[in-house]
Formats: structure tokens, sequence, C-alpha cells
């Protein structure tokens, strides 16, 4: 854990493939219910993989947060780096590929603890989100339900520790 972690705000990082899809419509989720209750974080997401660094997420992820209400166009890719094992307190893996991805580069004395998202969500441990890229426009809402259901389980999280 991070050294200021009990006075400092909490420290998420969203996690998938590309950075283009999954993880920006978990950040912008949880951008917005983290708003929504009046809690201050710091919220990121990022890929393990480097194809999509520097640019915006999918037209298709940024259309679906629109419609429910949430920018995510000014986000930008970027790789997963050792140094977010520190950054941050919770890393949140969209599946069991990018989490074996991440333990792989987690560093021995990680602080962050790593799990993945729908492990938040009774009933779905272990459980990954599926990702939208390869399918129909319409996979994209069903990726936006599961990552809105993880930041109201996060919300209810901190807003109880709170």
């Amino acid at each position: 854990m991070r050294e200021d972690r009990e006075t400092a705000k909490p420290a998420i990082l969203f996690l998938c493939l590309g950075n283009i899809c999954r993880s920006p419509l978990a950040e912008g989720a949880a951008r917005a219910a983290f708003a929504a209750a009046g809690i201050d974080a710091t919220l990121d997401s990022a890929g393990t993989g480097d194809w999509h660094v520097g640019r915006p997420p999918d037209r298709r992820a940024q259309a679906e947060a629109r419609r429910r209400g949430t920018d995510i166009s000014a986000l930008r890719a970027r790789q997963l780096s050792a140094a977010d094992f520190y950054r941050f307190d919770l890393i949140l893996a969209a599946d069991e590929s990018n989490l074996r991805d991440a333990l792989a580069i987690r560093p021995a004395d990680a602080t962050a603890d790593l799990r993945l998202m729908l492990d938040l969500i009774p009933g779905r441990g272990g459980e990954g989100v599926v990702d939208p890229y390869y399918g129909k426009d319409d996979g994209f809402a069903a990726t936006w339900a599961d990552v809105s259901a993880v930041a109201a389980a996060l919300v209810a999280e901190f807003s109880s520790n709170g």
C-alpha cells in the first residue's frame, strides 16, 4: 500500500489489453460514479499492450459512454508500468489474461492490490469483462453494464470507509 493510504484519496487503475475499450469505459464509469457520490479519488486506466499508446478510446466506446452521459474522449491509451504498482492502491484487470500479464511485471515489493474487476460483484468473481472490440456495437453496452456495476461497488466500498 502507498504510505499515505490512510489519509489520501483512493487511487484505482483499470486495466485491459489495449486501453481503448474496457478500461477507459471503466475509468469513465468510475469517474461519474465517484463524482456523483462526492468522493475524491485518483482514477486512471492502462493497457497491458502498447499497440494504441497515445490514442483515444475506440469510437464505439466513446459513443457508449456518451449515451450514458460520460465523456471519455480526452482519455489517451497508455501501457501499464511497474511504477503503477506503487502509484495505485488497487489495480483492477478486465480479465484473467490481463491479470496474468500484470502479475508478470508486478514488482516483488509492489504495494497495489491486484484483482479482477468483476471480483467486486457478488456472484461474478473470477469472471472477465467481455472484450467488445471485435464484436458488434451492442457489445459496448454490455461492457458498460459490467464496468458501471464495478464503479458502483467501488463507490459503496469507499463510501463505507469514509
